[in-house]
């Protein structure tokens, strides 16, 4: 099983609430859609197309999810939103009921800390190819920190934002990444796609 991140990133390392206004205001944050003027169909928009195009499913912390369910099966006929609404798609949360999975082909993932809960699907054999990450920042942090991410691919955009949620862990441990493409797009955003440098312990 191998894990990739997609996010939007803003200069000063903030990925919250990229995609509209009250998408998450927690900690007073009052940028929400601040990747929106710097979006562009063929860069970005194409980076995205090639990250679910290789995702074999999706895995979601339980904020990400629940705003993505609200919002993608109403686009379907779209075929990114059709592939959206059909791909596989993990929810790691301890809160959510099973009966409450109403977005097309989602299972929950619980029993403990969310590192252990991807591991724990890794190691049953029911997933093997390929998941992407979107969003869900305190997801990503603790896989980061448990060393189970494989590749990032930040959607790195020119502004700052002055405080609100990061990806990265602050336990003071070093991972080296390596650079393996980087594109840049008319708005100023670069696509900068990072996999694990070998010395980082998967290879």
């Amino acid at each position: 099983m191998r894990i990739t991140v997609s996010e939007f990133i803003s200069l000063d390392g903030v990925v919250q609430a990229p995609g509209g206004p009250g998408e998450d205001e927690s900690g007073g944050f009052a940028h929400g859609g601040w990747s929106g003027p710097f979006f562009d169909p063929e860069v970005v928009g194409g980076a995205f197309d090639a990250a679910l195009a290789s995702a074999d499913a999706l895995l979601f912390g339980r904020r990400t999810w629940q705003t993505m369910a609200g919002a993608w099966p109403e686009r379907a006929g779209d075929p990114f939103a059709d592939r959206m609404n059909a791909i596989r798609k993990y929810v790691v949360s301890e809160t959510l009921g099973d009966e409450g999975l109403s977005w097309e082909n989602t299972v929950r993932l619980g029993g403990g800390k969310a590192a252990d809960a991807v591991r724990g699907l890794a190691e049953s054999g029911e997933e093997d190819g390929n998941l992407l990450v979107m969003g869900s920042p305190t997801l990503v942090r603790e896989l980061l920190s448990a060393d189970l991410v494989d590749e990032l691919r930040l959607i790195l955009t020119p502004v700052l934002l002055g405080g609100g949620k990061s990806i990265f862990p602050e336990d003071g441990g070093q991972r080296r990444w390596e650079l393996v493409s980087s594109t840049a797009s008319p708005t100023g955003t670069q696509v900068c796609v990072y996999r694990r440098a070998q010395e980082a312990g998967r290879g």
